[in-house]
């Protein structure tokens, strides 16, 4: 892979010390979906790192600590490549991590368990649990203090800085996640008194504005990307089946090559609220794309997810990825879509229906949801169809004009 990589410089790189590492490490960033010009890069800046720390030979057959890639990649500019070696490394079997110092490791680890074995919550759900776990123990708790120091006024404190900083509805589910990690602390006996009463903020359903977006708003954002590379397909395909379909930014990037059934024109979707799996009809237009995208724009590789990150290493996309491709393309669309998210693709698809005759059940099982009650927050009532349901006041007569009657 060296001789491929370098065609002219490659003896260098594979009759030095390291050479045999240096070999395995290019071909695992080729097979890992880094492009060309990135792998060259990543086996230059690891040859140079090494060069550098003066080593004759690194054992790596024995494992390599966390501690020496920091000392081998202090400067900045290798960060990446600090990264792309600990892939490496931890695919190998070889990274060899040291001992945790975090005191309260073992108590979370311990949470965690909990999460997943007891309350059966899945794996997003329990790193929001755990991560709210850790803020609160790093804001109120001194440096080396033990949980029984945890105060009632220390969590009331850390609720008030969150509270500046996120929204009354976002802190409504960190106030549940203190109740429930401190809950679990006191069973455990970990703290002395119950700290988990906590007030939350009153929020209410119906008391933010209508998410849904006009329908020839949500067409002129689709028309507005740019097809004219990989990515502007890629987003739009994605963009295109929230919109036409619902789904969620979880359910997009879960989606597989296998989802799609191009003989009986379905698309499997695996929803992760009800974990289920909902089969649905794809348009005559949806085929064309999404058959477009695959044939021409999809980059090629083993990969058996439908979207793919654009930049190296090829691989699968986050929910958040999903998130910020809205924001981009609305940014670059011109139109009024300031303060929208990806979300509000689904509530359009929501009302879309409502307005189509369709009942409200069938909308929350397209959805996704367990109660009606969580379907109508997507199908708040819009100003227009409230005019629909008016009456015309009635025309006042002053006694001046009654006089002359």
């Amino acid at each position: 892979m060296l001789e491929h990589l370098f065609r002219k410089v490659h003896a260098c790189y594979s009759g030095s010390t390291n050479g045999a590492l240096l070999e395995d490490f290019a071909t695992w960033l080729i097979s890992a979906g880094y492009a060309r010009h990135t792998a060259c890069r990543h086996v230059r800046a690891l040859k140079e790192a090494l060069d550098w720390m003066g080593s004759a030979r690194v054992d790596w057959d024995i494992g390599v600590s966390g501690r020496f890639l920091s000392q081998a990649f202090a400067s900045a500019s290798l960060q990446g490549t600090q990264c792309a070696v600990e892939r490496f490394l931890t695919a190998r079997r070889l990274l060899v991590r040291e001992p945790a110092r975090d005191p309260f490791s073992t108590l979370l680890e311990r949470y965690r368990r909990h999460l997943s074995e007891v309350r059966g919550l899945t794996s997003a759900t329990i790193e929001q649990h755990v991560a709210t776990a850790k803020s609160l123990l790093a804001h109120a708790l001194p440096a080396d203090a033990s949980l029984h120091a945890l105060t009632a006024a220390a969590v009331e404190r850390f609720v008030m800085t969150e509270a500046r900083r996120i929204k009354r509805q976002t802190l409504q589910h960190v106030v549940a996640r203190l109740r429930a990690f401190l809950r679990f602390c006191f069973d455990q006996g970990e703290v002395r008194l119950r700290l988990d009463v906590i007030d939350a903020p009153r929020a209410y359903r119906g008391e933010l504005p209508p998410r849904a977006l006009a329908w020839p708003l949500v067409q002129r954002l689709l028309r507005s990307i740019d097809r004219s590379s990989q990515l502007g397909w890629r987003d739009y395909a994605i963009l295109h089946l929230m919109a036409h379909y619902g789904l969620r930014p979880s359910e997009i990037v879960a989606l597989t090559l296998g989802s799609i059934d191009w003989e009986s024109r379905t698309l499997r979707v695996n929803q992760c609220k009800t974990r289920s799996d909902l089969i649905l009809p794809l348009a005559e237009r949806t085929i064309r794309i999404l058959g477009y995208y695959l044939r021409r724009e999809r980059p090629s590789g083993a990969h058996s997810v439908l979207f793919l990150r654009a930049s190296t290493p090829v691989g699968p996309l986050t929910h958040y990825a999903i998130g910020d491709l809205y924001q981009k393309r609305a940014r670059q669309s011109g139109l009024p879509l300031q303060g929208t998210s990806s979300y509000c693709l689904r509530h359009s698809f929501a009302m879309r229906l409502l307005d189509r005759g369709v009942g409200v059940k069938m909308i929350g099982d397209l959805l996704g949801h367990r109660t009606l009650e969580s379907t109508c927050v997507y199908l708040r009532l819009q100003t227009g169809a409230l005019r629909g349901v008016a009456l015309p006041l009635p025309t006042a007569t002053t006694g001046i004009e009654e006089d002359a009657r």
